[in-house]
């Protein structure tokens, strides 16, 4: 990586694959304006996607709690590289409203009746993973979420492999054909207004019969809403905790002391699980819009310009977390930022951090170590709103 980052940059493949030197650069001089996309990404956009970056945490724990001016709705690639998802690009009432319709599908007693099912597939993975080398992101860190998201929504879990690839298209605005990229989206759509037309003359017990069963003051959801539900439970149900659960494992891999030490005492996997959330946070940015002029840190940003809020710039801002770059577990983690926060807190938190301890009590019970593979580690470079894996083998060791 060049030794200097220019702010156009944070959107390259280069700095998708390890974009924390860039934020170590970048965060004293934010806010900052730059090119987040250049010209030619989004159809129908002509010209390039400029934004402001906040990376400090003081700015971005600000911005996330103050819903009024960072606007999740009026984001101008809605409707043009995105269809339109509930939730993620509402504001109060309506986020408030659809969010009361599911939030009871994750709530900590519905995933604590989900944890045996969890412990099943986990162990079903491993054990056709077996032991030796094994690209653990084919094998397991993908099939896991996506199966268990696919359990809650009602739909088939075997087909995960194209969930995984509609996911990833949605969210490869920089790396993808434009037509491949619309023609995933599309396909999702209609393979779940297909679903969607079942519920309605066939009622079940999941999420999907929930949405089109629901009502809010009165009206039931309007189909591209009971999509936008689908598919955003969808992308966000899998891509955060794929990434997750690659994270932790690749930590753990690169460092035997604490495998030995978590293998020891297993009330330490919590702390783990928190500390590579702050240290290498699986989503690391999310887009606002204001609503209003407003200052930070002295930088004045107008009124209806997108704001990119940095997840992982801010979980590593030392005026919050001291030695930031070092990986710890006597943090106070209460404050990270890695699954938001205010009223956009992440639905799917919960359900992420039971996969994930669910993950690490499986692999330490059945392997006496996890090392890096003989083959390379890869980072995905698709799009900057994640950090994670495309490919990580792993030497399992049978103990």
């Amino acid at each position: 990586m060049a030794s200097t980052i220019a702010p156009d940059e944070l959107s390259t493949r280069e700095v998708i694959s390890d974009p924390y030197p860039a934020y170590r650069q970048l965060r004293d001089r934010s806010p900052f304006n730059y090119e987040d996309l250049p010209a030619g990404s989004v159809p129908g956009i002509d010209g390039p996607i400029r934004a402001w970056a906040l990376m400090k945490y003081a700015d971005v724990y600000g911005a996330l709690r103050d819903h009024d001016t960072f606007s999740s709705a009026n984001n101008p690639l809605v409707g043009k590289a995105f269809p339109p998802l509930v939730l993620i690009f509402d504001d109060p009432p309506r986020h408030t409203r659809f969010r009361r319709l599911v939030n009871k599908a994750f709530t900590l007693r519905r995933i604590e009746a989900l944890t045996p099912w969890i412990t099943d597939v986990a162990n079903e993975l491993l054990d056709e993973a077996g032991a030796g080398e094994v690209d653990i992101v084919d094998r397991y860190t993908i099939p896991l979420p996506v199966k268990v998201i696919a359990r809650l929504l009602g739909i088939p879990g075997e087909d995960y492999e194209t969930f995984k690839r509609w996911s990833d298209a949605f969210l490869s605005l920089v790396s993808m054909d434009n037509t491949e990229r619309m023609r995933s989206i599309q396909e999702m759509v209609q393979y779940f207004g297909k679903i969607a037309a079942d519920r309605r003359a066939h009622g079940a017990e999941d999420l999907i019969t929930a949405l089109v069963e629901a009502e809010v003051e009165g009206e039931k959801l309007a189909e591209w809403e009971v999509l936008g539900f689908c598919m955003l439970l969808l992308i966000a149900g899998n891509e955060t905790t794929t990434n997750l659960i690659g994270n932790v494992l690749n930590i753990l891999a690169t460092r035997p002391h604490l495998w030995r030490q978590l293998r020891s005492d297993h009330s330490l996997v919590e702390m783990v699980i928190e500390e590579t959330l702050r240290y290498e946070s699986p989503v690391q940015r999310i887009a606002r819009t204001t609503t209003r002029d407003v200052e930070l840190s002295d930088v004045a940003i107008p009124k209806g310009d997108v704001v990119i809020v940095y997840f992982g710039a801010a979980n590593r801002d030392p005026s919050e977390f001291a030695n930031p770059d070092e990986f710890r577990l006597d943090r106070d983690l209460r404050n990270h930022v890695a699954f938001g926060m205010g009223i956009h807190y992440c639905l799917g938190a919960p359900l992420a951090r039971a996969e994930a301890k669910i993950t690490l009590n499986a692999f330490l019970d059945r392997f006496s170590g996890i090392t890096p593979g003989e083959a390379s580690a890869v980072r995905q470079t698709m799009t900057p709103v994640v950090f994670g894996f495309q490919q990580l083998p792993l030497v399992l060791e049978r103990g």
